[in-house]
């Protein structure tokens, strides 16, 4: 009797595990360049909460991309964007609240990192709705000492490795919220940092976006095609 209580126990107990661990969450972001997917992180459950109600309240549907800038980021999500006229200034436009900030230092802004713009508030609070992923680029040892002493920080070594390869903004850890990456769409990344723009740094031609979170099924067909991608990368 003792050892069936034991089994139940054991079950009930795996039983909770499961029902408390943070499912991943992913997301689609369509544009007539590419589509892009990135992963939401539960390390910052405000960001990953707000981005999925905006996304089921379809409020960055037909916003744009409205500043781009190559080799540092795109930045997209003004509700003013939805109507802009041709050659309007935009980046202004809010939702009417702000989410408090979630850095975590062991989240960086590597090339495909998903962040939230803000203003220049002391709490370093987040902007509802707007958002960048970082295009950035490769640093050397040189440029990342440079950085370290004028920041008045240690970059970790695991860092460091990540920016001389993989590339990113380092210079922004530490000031903006990062909470999320690209698990899918570096090259749609690449097509929309080359694009022309004006001198606000607004794309010519409007980059409209739709938003959508990724079905269990689609979430586990890519974690498959990914994990056979990189077997088939280590084959060579």
């Amino acid at each position: 009797m003792r050892k069936i209580l034991i089994s139940i126990a054991f079950v009930f107990l795996s039983l909770q595990a499961l029902a408390s661990k943070p499912k991943e969450v992913m997301i689609k972001i369509a544009t007539d360049k590419g589509d892009m997917v990135l992963k939401l992180y539960n390390e910052t459950p405000k960001h990953r909460d707000n981005f999925i109600k905006l996304i089921k309240d379809k409020k960055l549907d037909g916003t744009l991309f409205h500043r781009v800038i190559r080799d540092f980021m795109i930045q997209g999500g003004d509700p003013d964007s939805k109507n802009a006229k041709p050659g309007q200034s935009l980046g202004m436009g809010d939702l009417g609240y702000t989410i408090p900030a979630e850095i975590n230092p062991n989240l960086i802004h590597k090339k495909g990192a998903l962040a939230a713009a803000r203003n220049n508030n002391p709490e370093r609070a987040s902007s509802a709705s707007q958002f960048y992923i970082v295009g950035g680029k490769i640093y050397n040892d040189m440029q990342l000492a440079y950085m370290e002493q004028d920041k008045g920080v240690k970059i970790l070594d695991d860092h460091k490795q990540i920016y001389k390869t993989i590339g990113g903004d380092p210079f922004l850890d530490g000031e903006y919220t990062v909470f999320g990456e690209m698990v899918k769409g570096l090259d749609v990344l690449e097509v929309i940092s080359a694009v022309k723009v004006d001198r606000n740094n607004r794309p010519l031609e409007d980059i409209r976006m739709t938003a959508s979170l990724l079905k269990k099924r689609e979430i586990k067909n890519l974690l498959k095609e990914t994990d056979k991608n990189q077997g088939e990368e280590y084959k060579k």
